[in-house]
């Protein structure tokens, strides 16, 4: 089962199991990604994880065993403005969850899933600093905006529900991923705008260039989700992050690289965040000592990928 399947990471992990041959639940509520760009021999289900009656029902029907909870308000940005929303989706949708897991599990004692519960990086705040990075595990929790008080609230629900009631989860706590379909981070919104200057002459409009982030791709996520859930340690939290971190600047220059030219950049101050951690770059010798997982796309990879996307997705809808 998977929450939140109309998702960029939710899609790509619904293609990989199904390709797989593994039977998979993909369930989606408000799709943040095309749909039609998805693999169409993929069902997916209407499932509003904040529907406590609906999420037990579609668990008992089905009895799934992984469940990847995927779904939230993902956006930091969203949750300075609406923080209502991000903390009923992510919290109360997580609780949900759980909840059904046990309630099932009261009538039949034998049905024990594994939940990976996609928590984030930005649970760490203000714990990432210079000098504190790459950050590990047992960090301080001190995030610094809604979204990632949401996501603190996730991870200590799972915990807590694997500590009180034995629920088999694992809280994989995920730094920036990208790829073909993503909307809303700096590497897609770089896609599209290097599409637009290419076509249309538009200068590249941009947030904060100093900020530095591990960027990994959504692929090689996908790959370490489904080793948390086949050989993760229940009850843990595990960071799944690139192995080095880029500053911002330096991801629009490689993607003036893969245009084969460069073009005019400007601020646009509605990118410009209240808050924004200075670099975020996770440790991740937990989940490969555990699991044996390990990043292998190189960014610029990535990159060439996304824009590979955008443009096919300019020319689809401007012909």
């Amino acid at each position: 089962m998977i929450t939140g399947a109309g998702g960029m990471m939710g899609s790509h992990l619904a293609e990989v199991l199904r390709g797989e041959g593994t039977q998979v639940l993909p369930t989606f509520f408000q799709p943040t990604i095309n749909m039609g760009t998805v693999d169409p021999a993929i069902s997916f289900t209407p499932l509003d994880v904040c529907d406590r009656e609906a999420v037990r029902d579609f668990i008992r029907q089905h009895r799934p065993s992984e469940i990847y909870h995927l779904a939230a308000q993902s956006l930091p940005t969203v949750s300075w403005t609406d923080p209502w929303r991000t903390a009923r989706t992510n919290i109360e949708g997580t609780i949900n969850i759980f909840e059904a897991i046990k309630e099932i599990r009261a009538e039949d004692a034998g049905y024990d899933p594994m939940t990976v519960v996609a928590c984030s990086s930005a649970e760490y705040g203000a714990s990432l600093t210079p000098d504190r990075v790459p950050v590990t595990e047992d960090a301080p929790l001190l995030p610094l905006h809604p979204y990632g008080v949401s996501k603190v609230g996730q991870d200590l629900l799972a915990f807590q529900y694997f500590y009180n009631h034995e629920l088999r989860c694992v809280r994989a706590r995920i730094f920036n991923c990208t790829g073909p379909r993503k909307r809303n981070d700096v590497v897609s919104d770089f896609g599209r705008a290097i599409v637009k200057a290419m076509k249309e002459g538009a200068p590249v409009r941009h947030g904060n260039l100093e900020t530095q982030r591990a960027i990994i791709d959504v692929r090689d996520m996908v790959r370490a989700l489904i080793a948390l859930a086949r050989r993760g340690t229940a009850g843990d939290a595990y960071n799944i992050c690139a192995e080095k971190a880029f500053r911002i600047s330096e991801v629009l220059e490689m993607y003036f690289e893969a245009a084969g030219q460069r073009f005019p950049a400007e601020v646009d101050p509605a990118l410009l965040r209240p808050s924004d951690e200075p670099i975020i770059f996770g440790d991740i010798a937990k989940i490969k000592r555990d699991t044996g997982w390990a990043p292998t796309i190189d960014i610029r990879q990535t990159i060439a990928d996304v824009l590979a996307f955008e443009k096919d997705q300019y020319e689809r809808h401007t012909a």
